[in-house]
């Protein structure tokens, strides 16, 4: 069973996601929160094996309670949730070490999707929205290329960008005419050589480093 932790200053919000969460057979809300404080000593003492979190609260707000939880010892699988698909608060929860974001309005079937895949490390977020908020907010940084990517091949930086670019592993195997199991393996070698913890991280890396394209509206296949 897939434990959950709720914070919404939202009740209604909080019911909501509550009802389609606990609907599903695998997963449980097992504590609720109003706000980032309450939210970071409920999942201290409840220890779940997610954390969704609203950005905007009242007095601690999602991304504080995130760098909080994440600053610890515990590598919590965080969601953050948003009204809006481009917050820049939502891109600095995901430097702090967020696995993504989702929007409030997010179809049942594709949140109960979203809980299950983060454990896992996958896309949690879909891919144009994920290029768009990084490219408005992630600026490559000078000197960093040389140094963070050296311990890639060339075909793994070609691998990266593409991740930057929004593709999927399906997507790249397309583009780069691979087999898709080829390209996992090419993923996951990144992810290693890098220190990334998912996907999300990689499309900031490939963004910072400058591999990944300043337009993602212009990157696609």
């Amino acid at each position: 069973m897939i434990r959950l932790v709720v914070a919404d200053d939202d009740p209604l919000v909080r019911t909501g996601l509550g009802i389609m969460l606990n609907a599903a057979p695998d997963l449980t809300v097992v504590a609720e929160a109003g706000d980032g404080a309450a939210a970071v000593r409920v999942v201290r003492r409840e220890r779940p094996d997610v954390v969704l979190l609203d950005v905007r609260m009242p007095g601690t707000d999602g991304l504080t309670a995130a760098r909080t939880l994440l600053a610890g010892p515990v590598p919590w699988k965080i969601v953050m949730l948003t009204t809006f698909d481009l917050d820049e608060y939502v891109y600095a929860a995901l430097r702090a070490g967020a696995s993504g974001f989702l929007l409030k309005d997010i179809p049942p079937e594709r949140l109960v999707s979203a809980v299950r895949h983060v454990l896992t490390g996958d896309v949690l977020l879909a891919p144009s929205i994920t290029t768009r908020l990084v490219a408005r907010h992630a600026a490559p940084r000078p000197g960093a290329r040389p140094d963070r990517l050296a311990a890639l091949t060339a075909r793994e930086s070609e691998v990266l960008a593409l991740i930057g670019a929004g593709l999927s592993n399906t997507e790249i195997a397309d583009r780069l005419a691979l087999g898709e199991a080829t390209v996992k393996t090419h993923v996951g070698r990144i992810f290693a050589k890098l220190g990334l913890r998912d996907r999300v991280q990689a499309v900031i890396a490939a963004y910072e480093t400058g591999l990944a394209p300043p337009d993602p509206a212009g990157a696609g296949p």
